[in-house]
């Protein structure tokens, strides 16, 4: 059977990094039929958009994209392509797991943590009021009519808002996650005593929720206290699911804890589509040198292997590169134990590797 796909390269380094992991996966036998399009601030000037419609398109036709990292402006410029994508797509859940593998440096062994972000609301929406405008100052005039609280009109404001919809079903998606791949616990990570009714409503129907699933345990963290927990005994946890903020900043302390963003996959879900990707950004300084590790494009391809129903495939895969890692051998610069490692090797250099385990491993 062949999997249709939708390919986007990506840019900055991503094109290096997609093309690395496309070859690792057709090493695996697993026949796919790549649509490749292109997004991102390369073809802003050309579509007039960082995400052209045949893109959207494209994920609608095959239900499954596979995409490098994409260059977002800071504080200025285009919308983000990946929110877009995740808005036009309702991609409401982040996969961001986070496993040790020896030959890693890192201070812990045996961490195993799925992080389940929501995607959609909290102050990621980009509800936004700058200060200055009409809009900014009908907010204003709000919030003291109704709350007392006269804000100063040099402020900026951002609006967080949580939902029950989008509660229940982030966290039903975490249990059946859990279920699915036999993990044994669930963690809801919130701030409900300071924000008691947007995270309070999270919680209470994190907990109504976690009453459908007995044969899953369940508990509730304070964010900042699930942060000490983490650096502490990470060992502790397995799910964690969190509304959009808490998710982006908890999954990035966990690819920490594990070595780093170079081997930390990542995916967008909805009930119809999927995105597999990795989280790192697209290092645009290392564009075109065959420099930048592959390995949490390899690792969201394993992802996408087990969403389509290639669990064999993936299996072997995530054991082919876990081999690669702990042989140290054919690694790129930031997994040997000094960076200016003259042993190190390129992006593609870490595919052929990769290919070599896979082929052994059929």
């Amino acid at each position: 059977m062949s999997h249709a796909v939708t390919l986007i390269p990506g840019d900055g380094t991503g094109p290096e990094i997609t093309e690395a992991t496309r070859r690792v996966l057709e090493a695996t036998g697993v026949q796919f039929n790549w649509e490749v399009h292109q997004a991102g601030v390369e073809v802003l000037e050309q579509y007039g958009t960082v995400l052209p419609d045949e893109v959207i398109e494209s994920i609608k036709r095959t239900k499954v994209g596979l995409k490098g990292p994409i260059t977002t402006p800071i504080g200025k410029g285009s919308r983000s392509a990946n929110v877009l994508l995740r808005k036009k797509l309702d991609l409401y859940a982040n996969l961001r797991p986070a496993k040790t593998y020896p030959g890693l440096r890192s201070r812990y062994e045996n961490i195993d943590l799925t992080i389940v972000r929501e995607n959609t609301e909290d102050l990621y929406a980009g509800i936004e009021f700058q200060r200055g405008t009409s809009e900014h100052e009908e907010i204003l005039e709000t919030i003291a009519h109704t709350t007392g609280t006269h804000l100063n009109h040099d402020s900026a404001i951002s609006i967080k808002f949580i939902s029950v919809m989008a509660t229940r079903r982030i966290v039903k998606f975490a249990f059946e996650y859990a279920r699915a791949h036999g993990h044994r616990k669930v963690t809801a990570v919130h701030k409900a005593n300071i924000m008691k009714f947007s995270d309070g409503l999270f919680l209470a129907t994190a907990q109504e929720v976690a009453r459908e699933y007995h044969d899953i345990q369940f508990e509730d963290r304070i964010v900042d206290n699930m942060c000490m927990q983490l650096v502490q005994k990470p060992d502790m946890y397995d799910v964690l699911v969190l509304p959009n903020l808490y998710g982006d900043i908890i999954s990035d302390l966990s690819a920490g804890l594990i070595g780093g963003l170079g081997v930390a996959p990542g995916a967008n879900i909805g009930s119809q589509y999927a995105i597999f990707e990795p989280v790192h950004g697209s290092a645009p300084k290392y564009a075109g040198q065959n420099k930048v590790n592959p390995m949490a494009m390899m690792f969201s391809g394993v992802l996408m292997l087990r969403h389509l129903g290639e669990r064999e495939a993936a299996n072997r895969l995530e054991k082919a590169i876990a081999q690669v890692i702990a042989e140290g051998k054919n690694v790129t610069y930031d997994l040997k134990p000094r960076s200016d490692d003259p042993t190190a090797v390129g992006t593609s250099q870490v595919a052929d590797a990769v290919i070599e385990k896979l082929q052994k491993l059929l």
